[in-house]
């Protein structure tokens, strides 16, 4: 019997077939929190009276929103959870200097791989896909629950199959790609379901492209967003000391519903506060001459020395606006130090860039970039709702790192084509 990409992946790790709609109880390779979460799932741990956890390999630490802390709230969370790992024997718990924002860091170092199941507790999790890994973000208390078990519970979830053909245009990225496909299904068109990517189109997206894409899955109401494991995936894997094999849908799998992408029509995008799936083609924007007043480069969805050598395009020889703060964020300690190696930091610095060490810390409004009341911000991040980055008055839009940059010289939304 055909079989989804979704189906093969849950069926593989229970060694039977599952259907779809079915619940599940499986165990995990990966159980994720971070600084938010983890504190959360600690105390319904603690709670139980159980001394041990499970699996302290299975469970990873990062401790990346508020970090470098912000104030003593946050120094005391991340505090609680250094002090967990080390009771348990969690050796995956990345302090800082050696962590990375959580999603840009665990496929870099091998820690998840194609074919993994993996909850996190952040919604951003369903990014593995993207390497062909089963992935969803879930609740604290699940992963207090994984804690305790090692296994969690799931529903396998219908699958819409994303057919894609063609080639991207000159500038034209994963981020458009994912930002119109939010347009066309809504915030909540892929509620409870795997959004599969299939089709010709594949080999002309990058890695981190595939990343990006499968960040934003849940922005569509996605349970996760799934690349199949190809030629790309093989060469990523291999990178890391990791050997898979290919792995795809059937060509007849069934599929709660069918959309065909042609890359060659998608364009620059732009989504407009206050939500991901309001995006516009660059031509729609350029003319209305939005005034920014801090551009964002980085994230769990941008933050890859693809995206650095991108925004470095636009940038080199040029100045950000007066009237404009432009703050540039590595996703890792390794892309902080590729940036470094291929003198992008010079040209960041050059343009009057400021750079961070790896932190959410903007992208949720939570430090090293707060918007004040009416201040408007082009971001590379993922959420533009309100108050995400700051008061409730401000505003965000979303784009490519080649649309920030471009912004960030002229002082207002543009198109990189146009400098």
């Amino acid at each position: 019997m055909s079989m989804t990409l979704t189906e093969k992946l849950l069926s593989n790790k229970l060694g039977k077939r599952v259907k779809q709609g079915e619940y599940i109880l499986v165990e995990v390779d990966v159980a994720l929190s971070n600084d938010i979460t983890a504190p959360i799932a600690i105390e319904e741990f603690k709670k139980t009276g159980i001394n041990g956890v499970y699996n302290a390999d299975q469970i990873v630490l990062v401790p990346d929103h508020f970090v470098p802390n912000k104030d003593i709230k946050s120094a005391m969370q991340v505090k609680m959870i250094r002090e967990f790992a080390r009771e348990q024997g969690i050796k995956k718990f990345f302090e800082l200097g050696r962590m990375g924002i959580e999603h840009v860091l665990l496929p870099e170092q091998g820690i998840v791989k194609s074919g993994d199941i993996v909850v996190g507790a952040d919604s951003h999790t369903c990014t593995y896909g993207a390497i062909g890994a089963f992935s969803t973000g879930v609740g604290s208390t699940d992963i207090a629950g994984v804690f305790l078990t090692g296994k969690a519970w799931l529903k396998v979830p219908e699958s819409i199959d994303v057919f894609i053909k063609g080639e991207f245009k000159k500038y034209v990225s994963g981020k458009d790609l994912i930002l119109k496909l939010i347009s066309v299904l809504g915030v909540s068109g892929a509620n409870y379901k795997s959004i599969e990517f299939r089709g010709s189109g594949l080999k002309n997206i990058s890695i981190d492209s595939r990343f990006t894409i499968s960040n934003m899955a849940i922005e569509a109401g996605g349970k996760t967003g799934l690349f199949p494991v190809d030629n790309i995936t093989i060469e990523y894997e291999k990178q890391r000391g990791i050997n898979v094999k290919e792995l795809s849908a059937d060509k007849d799998a069934e599929y709660s519903k069918k959309i065909e992408i042609n890359l060659n029509d998608i364009e620059l995008q732009v989504a407009f506060p206050y939500l991901p799936s309001n995006s516009k083609d660059i031509s729609e924007v350029e003319d209305k001459r939005i005034k920014v007043d801090q551009v964002v480069i980085g994230s769990c969805t941008n933050g890859r020395i693809e995206d650095l050598r991108a925004a470095a395009s636009i940038l080199k020889g040029n100045k950000i606006d007066k009237n404009v703060r432009c703050i540039i964020i590595p996703g890792s300690q390794e892309i902080y130090k590729q940036a470094i190696k291929e003198g992008l930091f010079d040209v960041f610095v050059d343009a009057n860039c400021a750079v961070s060490t790896p932190t959410c810390g903007p992208c949720l409004g939570g430090h090293m970039g707060v918007l004040a009341d009416g201040e408007v911000a082009i971001s590379t991040t993922n959420r533009n709702f309100v108050g995400r980055m700051g008061h409730t008055k401000s505003k965000v839009y979303l784009s490519s790192p080649v649309v920030a940059a471009a912004s960030g010289i002229t002082g207002y939304i543009s198109s990189p084509y146009n400098l």
